[in-house]
């Protein structure tokens, strides 16, 4: 299985447009080692030909356009993303879709209550149908595995994770376990098999069994400390409030990492505020010291 990082940056990117935090203005600098990153998302393949699409970036023509293992050379008009599947109805995971259009209809896979947010609170379904066929739905049901139409050896599960719905969805600080899900890919082929969680707000009972069966783990690394927005001056939510586990906190998620047996374990959708962006800094070297890795754009993972 290949796993291509196209965005590792949480909403907004790194440095963000309008932001003069510590990292972001030492990434413009240059006075901190750092590395710009993209809005989060990733696509998966079995063969390196053909592409599922997972999360569809606000940047994702620039993502595209990086990432020539995602054209198609041999039509007039196309990319070699065969599928897209929706882990939330959150916008850094969506916008990408009226980016998109041009290339209507695209198969687009994601849980009722995500397709109910995107009819609705964010009304991308109804928007995109003026682009010849638009977004054409295809329903995911938690816990029942699933495979996209493309690369055939991969078996997709979606799990219920705990998190929050975005907040023009009417079930914001109340969401139903659809909103928010993992995605457990195993390759049969192969035998391998990744977690992908780039939003979780806290691994429950249900979930860590998918953890502890998966070779490489791909997730959630927003923030280091849950008051981290309040901390450096640039916001008032904590990660909880917004369905993040943050990495530092005593009970935290660097912690229940570094206890998983899975041979890689990689962070992705980083916050601009959080230190382990700045390469040299504690807090990176302590998810080193951990055998935690943070992945960057254009990152190729092969399991």
């Amino acid at each position: 299985m290949k796993i291509k990082v196209l965005g590792s940056g949480a909403g907004g990117g790194f440095p963000q447009w309008n932001c003069n935090c510590r990292n972001c203005r030492g990434v413009r600098n240059g006075t901190i080692k750092a590395t710009p990153r993209t809005q989060s998302s990733i696509a998966l393949s079995d063969d390196g030909k053909n592409w599922i699409l997972c999360n569809a970036s606000p940047d994702i023509a620039q993502q595209l356009a990086a990432n020539p293992e995602l054209h198609k050379t041999d039509v007039l008009r196309g990319t070699a993303i065969g599928a897209i599947i929706l882990t939330d109805s959150q916008i850094d995971h969506t916008t990408g879709l009226l980016s998109l259009r041009e290339g209507c209809p695209h198969q687009v896979w994601c849980t009722p209550e995500v397709h109910d947010d995107l009819n609705e609170g964010f009304p991308l379904f109804p928007m995109l149908s003026h682009w010849n066929g638009g977004l054409v739905h295809h329903q995911i049901t938690p816990d029942e595995a699933f495979n996209p139409g493309i690369c055939p050896t991969l078996r997709i599960t979606a799990l219920p994770i705990v998190s929050n719905a975005p907040p023009y969805s009417k079930y914001r600080g109340r969401p139903l376990p659809g909103h928010n899900v993992a995605l457990f890919v195993e390759d049969t082929a192969s035998g391998s098999a990744l977690l992908y969680a780039p939003g979780l707000g806290e691994p429950d009972e249900a979930l860590m069994p998918w953890f502890r069966r998966a070779d490489c783990l791909l997730v959630d690394g927003t923030l280091w400390q849950d008051d981290e927005l309040a901390a450096t001056g640039v916001g008032s939510h904590t990660g909880k409030e917004m369905g993040h586990l943050a990495l530092g906190e005593q009970q935290g998620l660097m912690a229940l990492l570094a206890a998983q047996p899975a041979r890689r374990k990689i962070l992705i959708h980083i916050n601009n505020t959080n230190p382990i962006l700045d390469e040299e800094s504690a807090e990176r070297l302590a998810l080193t010291r951990h055998g935690i890795e943070v992945s960057h754009d254009g990152m190729l993972i092969e399991i």
